[in-house]
């Protein structure tokens, strides 16, 4: 099935789905120092909310997670600032031209930094609404990692300045965080990107319809390049929420 969008023919029969699913096993990702998510039947005396149980006739789960530790999500600048926004309320529109990159993280230190540079020679002269930024090496097995105190790849701020500076509204990134690990509350990314410069009284420039994802999987049979992005998300009134972004081709 093929449709048209913007003047943009799109494949809507070939779905990339580039998030990775809540589970409630050793296969989960983790980060920010959380257990591995819940996932389990409501228990009431004597009655288990599971069919395989033999006393439910439907199964029925409460299921217990943090939306920035547990897999993929998306948020909005309300992550960062003293008064609260919503995801919800941010994001009104969910679909976008976006530009796939892959880049391999320079290392500075003891850290691995994808630097403005590198971003710049990957969008070349694309400006495309969305960047989708695949981390190198790229193996599987980042879909299960806990990253808690492993000091993972970030952005640094330039990089995330450009971003802003090229009009991109929204930001996909394999990784837990745009920002380092341990950075002393700092977020210098965030900020940058959602142009927040006082988190306690959030700017009249701030970038309010702009969103982050963090912890998305982009395989190795997708290749860089221009794709038509649907960004979805569950509406949760919360700064964040699991989002489920899927790719698709354009011709």
């Amino acid at each position: 099935m093929k449709a048209t969008i913007n003047n943009i023919q799109i494949d809507l029969s070939k779905p990339l789905d580039i998030s990775i699913p809540l589970t409630n096993n050793e296969q989960n990702p983790i980060a920010w120092y959380q257990n591995r998510p819940e996932i389990e039947p409501v228990t009431m005396g004597d009655w288990i909310g599971k069919v395989s149980e033999g006393k439910s006739s439907t199964n029925f789960n409460n299921i217990f997670f943090n939306p920035h530790a547990h897999g993929t999500h998306t948020e909005c600048l309300g992550h960062i600032t003293r008064d609260f926004y919503s995801i919800n309320q941010c994001l009104k529109q969910f679909f976008f031209t976006a530009e796939l990159i892959s880049v391999e993280p320079k290392v500075v230190g003891e850290d691995l930094i994808i630097t403005k540079e590198q971003i710049e020679i990957a969008l070349g002269e694309n400006s495309p609404e969305a960047i989708v930024i695949r981390t190198l090496p790229n193996p599987e097995s980042k879909k299960h990692l806990n990253y808690s105190n492993t000091n993972p790849p970030y952005l640094e701020e330039a990089a995330a300045i450009y971003i802003r500076e090229k009009g991109i509204q929204h930001l996909l990134i394999d990784l837990p965080s745009v920002d380092k690990e341990h950075d002393e509350g700092k977020l210098l990314a965030h900020k940058a990107f959602w142009n927040v410069k006082d988190v306690n009284q959030v700017n009249e420039d701030a970038r309010f319809n702009c969103t982050i994802t963090e912890m998305i999987y982009v395989n190795e049979e997708i290749q860089d390049g221009s794709y038509f992005l649907n960004l979805q998300f569950a509406s949760f009134e919360n700064d964040a929420s699991p989002s489920k972004p899927v790719l698709y081709k354009m011709f």
